[in-house]
């Protein structure tokens, strides 16, 4: 089956791939600034003809290695020319080179040439002439680290050339958006879909008109190129004319022509210059009575209602953003007010280069895009106008939270992580239900570019954000994490209200266990036939550390009859696990008081009682050098860093271990057992030491990782230790 490449502007790729798949074809891949596909000649046809996103669509012929112009030369001569080009047709090759010995893409370009020429002058007793603004065959040569890929360019001129545009007059004095580009933003925007709703939609600086005229394209489906003249593959000798008409006719019976079944799509200009080129632009493009355009105000704009049903109206504009240029803060706040005082329930889309004068519209996105204008790095930037009083967010959320409350549709770019997620969940509900597991991680940075961890608490979720390092984009980074929170619900099927997000920033001290909110999120949930309280919502820890799953088992394994000692016993549950398992006596030690008496009431919910299970709050390191029981098991799972008022000193895990474990194991009676367990990747047990001091050390941290934590074997290190 042929093999054939799509290209586009950066930020564009996922829309191409989608377009692709859409339209039929196999084997979509996503590559940089286009999309690989599959698919008979049919297929290639159809993309020249439907994409509104591409820029070109190329069928390779021949590859090969080209370190210099002798091999260029060797290896294009040697592909069939004749099966594409006659001697009297013209032909005009496209060379680019990318981290390649040939670096001249204007005489890469001529050697191609020479090498087609002779060859064809060889065999017909005639060459082709060069025509490099009509030919009749485009030829594509890209040379990347020195190996050259050589493609008939179906397309011919750039699809982004409807056909509707008079180049020769830009109307409003400024370079328009390139149709695709336009395209681009009317998709991220959820236009298809809002238009099949019958939402109305407005450009209120619509300049030359083409977002109004690619808006109603869409709405009409009509195929983006069905008004072209003339394709690359019309001169190729290996064109199927009829295979081309049959997709024609099929795209002019499915165009939309009756105005009452389209919604209703405006464009205003306070330009008239501006506003007649757009009049000409929609009378070319065959949509008269399907677009209007009027000189008017960007103040004077207003709503337009919906034809039909209620659906609400999409605004975008794409405003002047040069710098330079006085009026522009003063526009970017006009745009701003307009949405708010005039467009209640409706929203609103900008599309601006300049980051800083984006920031005067006085509203905040509920989603980015980055979108390319030739060299120029853009934003998309997404408004949905409030029909009521903004309510102040509940102190608890934090900022990053309020994403998941947002009105939000999720970019196609984020299906690598919905796919993610869906499989994850595959295999791991299985393996719940077979464990009787209810509170489980469900992805967890799987995908680097959707850095963040999942985990499920039955019907509740909490998710962490890891915070991005200073190479990552920041508004990227916001934009997709506003994607996975927008589809967490239905792939995790949790409610939104039930969904708590936090950000996970590198910690120092105790500041993961300090609290971040006042929310009360407390849930009971269920982990080994025990019960345990949860809260979601105050810390950066929910106070049940889901890895620490099978440590928890071990110790009810080992428990019964023992006396068990819990040293940085943090909520408990594995005292909890003890005691309910026949431990003689328990006793948990930590310096916080919120977290013992959250250990307290978890030790209640389980009707662990009386005496024999205490709870003592002290500095765990001071308190185990002036201990005098010994204890029969023990689990210490102490901070990587730690460092309070209450404490004598600070406690720094990697340097301080020897000493504690040492500590620590003087506490075991005889035949006694200690577990340690850390979190500190990079952790390194001075066993060495711990042997001269008389102790055994087993590493044990493979059988203590559970398997919705089996993707990184690193999470915890776990350890058994005795005394010789």
């Amino acid at each position: 089956m042929p093999a054939f490449f799509a290209t586009t502007a950066k930020g564009m790729e996922s829309l191409l791939v989608a377009e692709l798949s859409a339209l039929g074809a196999g084997s979509v891949g996503e590559r940089r600034a286009g999309a690989s596909f599959e698919g008979d000649l049919a297929i290639a046809y159809r993309a020249c003809l439907w994409s509104r996103v591409a820029n070109r669509i190329l069928l390779p012929i021949g590859d090969f290695p080209a370190p210099d112009e002798e091999a260029l030369y060797v290896g294009a001569r040697a592909i069939r020319w004749t099966e594409h080009l006659g001697a009297k047709e013209t032909l005009a090759v496209d060379f680019s080179t990318t981290r390649s010995k040939i670096t001249h893409s204007h005489f890469g370009a001529l050697r191609t040439k020479d090498a087609i020429v002779d060859q064809l002058r060889e065999e017909l007793g005639d060459r082709p002439s060069v025509n490099t603004e009509n030919p009749d065959l485009r030829i594509n040569v890209y040379l990347l680290d020195d190996h050259a890929t050589v493609s008939i360019d179906l397309s011919g001129d750039s699809l982004h050339r409807r056909g509707y545009r008079d180049l020769s007059s830009l109307g409003g004095g400024g370079a328009p958006l390139k149709e695709n580009l336009a395209a681009a933003i009317l998709l991220l925007a959820g236009w298809p879909e809002r238009a099949r709703q019958g939402a109305p939609f407005l450009d209120p600086m619509c300049g030359s008109g083409t977002l109004p005229i690619e808006a109603a394209l869409c709405a009409a489906d009509i195929a983006p190129g069905l008004r072209r003249e003339r394709f690359g593959f019309h001169g190729w000798r290996g064109h199927q004319g009829d295979v081309w008409r049959e997709l024609v006719d099929e795209a002019k019976a499915r165009e939309i022509r009756d105005p009452k079944r389209l919604p209703p799509i405006v464009g205003h200009d306070a330009d008239t210059r501006a506003v007649h080129a757009a009049l000409e632009n929609v009378e070319r493009a065959g949509l008269r009575g399907r677009v209007h355009i009027e000189r008017r105000d960007l103040a004077a704009c207003r709503p337009i209602p919906p034809r039909h049903g209620d659906a609400p109206g999409l605004l975008v504009v794409n405003p002047p953003y040069d710098e330079r240029m006085p009026a522009s803060e003063s526009l970017y706040e006009s745009i701003g007010d307009l949405l708010r005082r005039e467009f209640p329930g409706w929203t609103g889309c900008v599309f601006t280069g300049n980051p800083d004068l984006a920031r005067r519209i006085g509203l905040r996105p509920a989603r980015r895009h980055v979108l390319w204008n030739g060299a120029i790095e853009c934003r998309l930037l997404e408004f949905p106008i409030s029909t009521a009083p903004a309510r102040a967010a509940p102190r608890w959320r934090t900022e990053a939270e309020a994403i998941a409350a947002a009105p939000y549709r999720p970019s196609p770019a984020s299906d690598a992580f919905a796919n993610r997620v869906r499989k994850n969940l595959r295999h791991l509900r299985k393996w719940a239900a077979r464990e009787a597991v209810q509170c489980y991680r469900v992805y967890d940075a799987d995908l680097p570019e959707y850095s963040v961890a999942v985990d499920l608490y039955e019907r509740s979720a909490h998710v962490q954000e890891y915070a991005c390092p200073p190479t990552v984009d920041a508004e990227r980074a916001e934009e997709r994490l506003r994607d996975m929170m927008a589809l967490l619900p239905g792939l995790i099927e949790v409610a939104p209200e039930e969904i708590f997000l936090k950000v996970r920033r590198r910690q120092r001290g105790g500041s993961q266990y300090e609290k971040q909110g006042e929310a009360q999120a407390i849930r009971e949930v269920h982990e080994g036939g025990r019960r345990f309280l949860v809260n979601l919502s105050d810390y950066l820890d929910t106070g049940l550390f889901l890895d620490h799953r099978r440590l928890r088992g071990a110790i009810a394994e080992q428990a019964k009859g023992k006396r068990f000692l819990n040293l940085f016993a943090y909520t408990g549950s594995a005292t909890v696990y003890a005691a309910t398992a026949g431990a003689r006596s328990t006793t948990s030690v930590d310096l916080s008081n919120t977290y013992l008496e959250w250990a307290e009431k978890n030790l209640a919910l389980n009707d662990v009682r009386g005496p024999a299970h205490q709870l003592v709050r002290a500095d765990c390191t001071s308190w185990i050098a002036a201990e005098r029981e010994r204890y029969d098991l023990i689990f210490l799972a102490p901070p990587t860093y730690s460092k309070s008022k209450s404490m004598d000193g600070d406690l720094d895990l990697q340097r301080d271990h020897p000493s504690l474990l040492c500590a620590t194991a003087r506490l075991l009676a005889p035949g006694g057992v200690l577990l340690f367990s850390c979190h500190f990747r990079k952790f390194k047990i001075e066993r060495d030491s711990l042997t001269e001091a008389g102790l055994q050390v087993e590493e044990i941290t493979r059988a203590t990782i559970p398997k919705d934590f089996a993707r990184d074997p690193r999470f915890h290190a776990s350890w058994r230790i005795t005394q010789r």
